[in-house]
This record gives C-alpha cells, sequence and structure tokens, in this order.
C-alpha cells in the first residue's frame, strides 16, 4: 500500500490535538484540506479513524493504533531534520514566539531586533495574546515558546525561567498636577476615575489583589482592551493609570504625564519565559531562547 507521507503528517497533528483547526494552524494550512486529507486516508486504509464528540473529535480504536506508530515515525523524522540542521548553521527557520504586550514591549522587541541582526534570514512570527492565551498556546504546541509578565498561572508540566524585573508607577495627565506634589494613598487616588485593564487579564487581578492586601476595592472606571490603550487614554485626562516605567518614561520626559507619587509600595513583577520542555525545539527557536536567557542572566549576576 503507497500512502502519502503527507497524508500521514497530517494524520499526526490532527490526532495530537484531537482538533482538525488546530492542526491546520500548526500546518499552515486550511481546515477544510486537513478534513479532505483524513477522508482520503481513510479511505485507502479502509476504516474510520476519528468520531466527532461534542466540539471536538477523539480516536477510534483503529486510529488509536495507527496513532501509536506514526507518532514514533514523525517525531523521529523531525528529530532527523533538526540534527541536519544542526550541521546547515542558521541560514533558514522560523520561530514562533507568543507573548503578553509588556513582555512584548519590555523585553521581546529588543531582544529581536538583536537577533535579527546576527541571523537575518530566519522568520520570526509573534503571537500577542493576553498571558494566559500566550502560555494556552504553549501548552498546545502552536508556538515555541512564550514570553509573558507576572502574574501567571503556569501549570506544572510547563517550565518557567525569569528573565528580569519591571516596576509599575501611577501616571496621570497635566490635568492632575495637583496630586504630583507629596505621596498619594490608595485611598486618596480613589476619589479619582482609574483607567485599567479588564477584569479578564492578569494584571486586572495583581492590583485587585494588591489593592485588598490595603483593604481597598479596586474600581476602575475606564478598562482599556490592551496596555498600550491606557497610555492615551492617561493623556487624554481621563483617569490615572498604572503603567510600566520604562514604557511611560518618553512621556514622562516630553511633560505629557506625570508621575504621581504613591505612599503604598508597588511589588515589582517578573518577565518570564514559559516553555514546554517535553518538546524539542527547533535550532532557531532554541537559539532566540538562549539569547533571551543569556542576556538577562548575565544582568542578574
Amino acid at each position: 500500500m503507497d500512502i502519502s507521507y503527507e497524508y500521514y503528517r497530517v494524520f499526526y497533528y490532527a490526532a495530537k490535538y484531537r482538533n482538525f483547526t488546530l492542526a491546520a494552524e500548526s500546518l499552515h494550512g486550511s481546515q477544510p484540506n486537513i478534513s479532505r486529507t483524513i477522508k482520503l486516508l481513510e479511505h485507502d486504509l479502509g476504516c474510520r479513524l476519528f468520531i466527532r464528540a461534542g466540539r471536538g473529535i477523539v480516536l477510534t480504536p483503529e486510529g488509536e493504533r495507527l496513532y501509536s506508530h506514526v507518532k514514533s515515525a514523525v517525531e523521529q523524522l523531525q528529530s532527523a531534520e533538526e540534527e541536519i540542521k544542526m550541521f546547515t548553521g542558521l541560514h533558514k527557520g522560523t520561530v514562533n514566539v507568543g507573548a503578553s504586550e509588556t513582555a512584548l514591549h519590555l523585553l521581546l522587541l529588543p531582544a529581536l531586533a538583536r537577533f535579527k541582526k546576527i541571523y537575518p534570514e530566519i522568520r520570526i512570527r509573534i503571537r500577542n495574546h493576553l498571558t494566559m492565551q500566550a502560555i494556552d498556546s504553549v501548552r498546545q504546541g502552536l508556538v515555541d515558546f512564550a514570553v509573558v509578565a507576572s502574574p501567571a498561572d503556569i501549570p506544572d508540566t510547563l517550565k518557567k525561567t525569569p528573565l528580569t524585573q519591571f516596576q509599575d508607577i501611577l501616571i496621570g495627565g497635566n490635568a492632575f498636577q495637583e496630586i504630583v506634589q507629596t505621596p498619594v494613598s490608595l485611598n486618596d487616588i480613589s476619589h479619582y476615575p482609574l483607567v485599567c485593564l479588564g477584569e479578564n487579564t492578569m494584571s486586572y487581578r495583581f492590583y485587585d489583589s494588591f489593592y485588598r492586601e490595603h483593604g481597598l476595592c479596586l474600581k476602575p472606571e475606564f478598562e482599556a482592551a490592551t496596555t498600550d490603550q491606557i497610555l492615551p487614554m492617561v493623556k487624554n485626562n481621563l483617569g490615572l493609570g498604572f503603567f510600566p516605567e520604562k514604557m511611560a518614561k518618553e512621556a514622562l520626559t516630553s511633560g505629557e504625564i506625570c508621575r504621581i507619587p504613591l505612599q503604598e509600595s508597588i511589588p515589582c513583577r517578573d518577565i518570564l519565559l514559559v516553555e514546554n520542555t517535553e518538546r524539542s525545539l527547533n535550532v532557531a527557536a532554541g537559539t532566540l531562547k538562549d539569547l533571551l536567557i543569556d542576556a538577562f542572566l548575565s544582568i542578574r549576576a
């Protein structure tokens, strides 16, 4: 029986994720093509490999048996390909990185600029996510690794490596100049409108916990969809906002915003690299990961 290896490769990803759409994303194809290939493979083998179950798919007994063999074969071939690439150098390849927005701006973008100078032919794909979406993309194998800001609920199945820390500050527009002279308390600023990320974000959870520790309730008047949106909202005097100090530096220097001194100390937050050590990285991804880790471990040393 002469069945194309590509059929088995498509079957491998469909069985791995139990989802045709995720398989299509991994193979950079379309869901209809995945479905069509599986039907062709089932026709050639003369049996059903998947059955639908709710919103997903499950393997039939025949599918489970086939997957146990195909998994070993495909992963050995992938390993062999990566071994060959080790000898050909970093002239080709793609790195898929998940990133929360804060981590993207504070750490990943400068690192990517350095990486591309050294390895200009490597393609970089960035998936800009909320923190938990970025972590989930690592778990599902949709990215090679993720770089996220704490706090982050990282399952024990994944490895996290702290890279660096950053500090948030309280900022306001020029309409709030009256409270920049002396430190104010969280209770004091509760009388002013606050701009914050939405309740579904880890940043919101961080500040909700911060407020509760001081016997207060976080009640933002404006909810931004992304960190990037906080700064222009503050510039336009819609309210005060907690914002990474490094990202606020240019606007502070230009006088577009002011720093509001706060009596309570805002805890530092970490930038974390998250990876699934059960999956091997390709050479390009491994090199970028090492660049990130080595650069920021040397800073800590």
